[in-house]
């Protein structure tokens, strides 16, 4: 099995849960204290050794390319003020040996969807699916340990963790085997069930390693409501040919697609960030 190299970010959705903000400027955009979503999610991929950036764009998602590409005049002005730091910050803010591509979802049909869009790209190769609006707090990064596992058991890879049964309805849901370590064998999964139906309260999050075959079970799911192509059942038919497992991620998770989990990433990045953290914990202890 080839290296993991490429991930896919899809970023096609409205973010309506976000809204007014969102209205006008993507929800990957928005920033945990100095840093957009989306730049912590690529800067986690890339410290596991991907290089190709595969980001599914929709219409109203320019702001997203712009910020990983150059700014001659943002630049320019930086280094005639002699503001080297500023200057570094702007300048890194693509890690070197990334390259970004970009292609539009032309209708928000479904994450399914969204990661069928990228197999022109992706072709034969397996990939990461990175999902921005879950921030993963931790050293090394959680990616990092996916592609670790993926280089050791070279099958695909659903990161994990367990929620609340009442929660059960957000999150597609898996059945595993006994847990070895961080990982097990995955024996079903099931998209959103109720918590009286959820046959455990293992939910899969933003992070999964995929090997090519989905694309082709993508291809032949029939489209739910609204026409969505569900990821869910692509990979409930891949696990009836290929071995899935579900890895518990290192560290914390923040779903920063909800107000209340934006908030904590917010808080908890907050207190270390080194420019204003001290000053900060102060004024959190203040109140």
């Amino acid at each position: 099995m080839p290296k993991l190299r490429k991930a896919v970010f899809p970023v096609a959705g409205f973010g309506s849960r976000f809204l007014p903000v969102t209205k006008a400027s993507p929800k990957e955009m928005m920033p945990v204290v100095d840093k957009p979503l989306i730049q912590y999610a690529l800067e986690e991929a890339a410290a596991a050794g991907i290089t190709d950036m595969i980001f599914v764009t929709g219409r109203h998602k320019r702001a997203i390319e712009d910020h990983f590409d150059k700014a001659y005049e943002l630049e320019t002005e930086l280094e005639r003020r002699g503001k080297e730091a500023l200057l570094e910050q702007v300048r890194s803010v693509l890690p070197e040996g990334v390259r970004c591509i970009y292609i539009r979802q032309p209708e928000p049909l479904g994450l399914g969807h969204a990661v069928l869009c990228a197999q022109p790209v992706v072709g034969n190769d397996p990939f990461a699916v990175v999902l921005a609006d879950d921030l993963m707090d931790s050293q090394p990064g959680a990616m990092s340990r996916m592609a670790q596992i993926f280089e050791k058991e070279a099958c695909s890879l659903l990161g994990v963790e367990e929620v609340p049964r009442d929660q059960t309805e957000s999150y597609g849901i898996v059945t595993v085997e006994r847990m070895q370590g961080d990982s097990a064998r995955i024996h079903s999964i099931v998209e959103k069930p109720k918590p009286a139906k959820a046959p455990s309260n293992l939910a899969v999050i933003g992070r999964y390693v995929l090997t090519p075959r989905v694309f082709e079970l993508l291809a032949a799911v029939t489209p739910g409501a609204g026409g969505e192509i569900q990821l869910t059942d692509a990979i409930s038919a891949l696990l009836a040919e290929e071995r899935v497992l579900a890895v518990r991620l290192p560290g914390r998770r923040f779903d920063c697609g909800s107000k209340l989990g934006y908030l904590q990433a917010m808080v908890e990045l907050g207190v270390r960030h080194p420019e204003v953290g001290a000053a900060f914990a102060r004024y959190l202890d203040s109140r």
